[in-house]
């Protein structure tokens, strides 16, 4: 007898991933294989509780596969509206493993779905959490930087009033994101001693997690580091290479 195999396609806010049919972006999928017409009906009923009985899409088929124990009663529990957070995704239940993978909104959801998750079942299952977060998030740090230099004085991690102006958006920024965690890194030229480009670059990081913190940024929410010259994003052969190198970055944090 085979194991079950059974998935969800959470297409909530995307587009359609690839499958033998095509759902529109709001609707999922309910695909694979369950031992009986009662856990299909189960199934389909939380489903339409949750997401609304017009946006299911059924394609489970019945035949002769082996589940767990009590199985049932733990799919019960991972069909919850926690799943209405997740886009472009998928949960799948392979015997006693279970997978989830899209996107969420920001890190705090996606660590408390995995949590809610591991909580419900018993020991016996495997949760793998392939959840991540949405790269809409870091357009929004993206557009607000716009391809600028955060300045500082020569050789110092003293901040410009240029890059103060810089800085004063990405606030604005940071606060549409609602505590998400972002990383803040430091980059510079290679002249210089390595070591000293490494220092300064986790100086200036530094400076700008204080200066964003003075500003009503939780620094909780924010880490600093220094990469100095090791990841350059121009040639530094040239003056105008050298000063696109020396930058600081906004990363969402994973």
């Amino acid at each position: 007898m085979r194991t079950l195999i059974f998935s969800v396609l959470l297409l909530t806010g995307g587009s359609a991933l690839a499958q033998t049919a095509a759902p529109q972006p709001g609707q999922v999928l309910a695909a694979g294989t369950l031992p009986d017409e009662a856990s299909k009906a189960a199934v389909l009923a939380k489903l339409r509780e949750v997401y609304g009985a017009d946006k299911v899409v059924d394609q489970i088929s019945i035949d002769k596969v082996a589940t767990p124990a009590n199985w049932n009663g733990y799919v019960q529990k991972l069909l919850t509206p926690d799943l209405k957070q997740i886009s472009r995704g998928q949960l799948k239940i392979d015997g006693s493993t279970v997978s989830l993978r899209g996107e969420v909104g920001n890190e705090a959801v996606r660590q408390r779905i995995a949590s809610n998750i591991a909580t419900s079942l018993n020991p016996t299952y495997t949760v793998n959490n392939g959840l991540r977060v949405s790269a809409a998030d870091q357009s929004v740090l993206d557009s607000a930087l716009a391809n600028r230099i955060v300045e500082f004085e020569s050789g110092k991690a003293e901040l410009t009033p240029a890059g103060k102006g810089i800085l004063d958006e990405m606030v604005a920024a940071l606060r549409k994101l609602s505590n998400r965690k972002v990383e803040i890194i430091g980059h510079t030229d290679s002249a210089g001693l390595r070591a000293t480009n490494q220092g300064l670059s986790q100086a200036r990081a530094e400076a700008v997690k204080a200066y964003l913190s003075s500003h009503g940024i939780n620094s909780d929410l924010l880490s600093a580091s220094g990469q100095g010259p090791d990841r350059p994003v121009a040639s530094n052969d040239t003056p105008e290479g050298r000063a696109r190198n020396r930058r600081i970055e906004f990363r969402m944090a994973q």
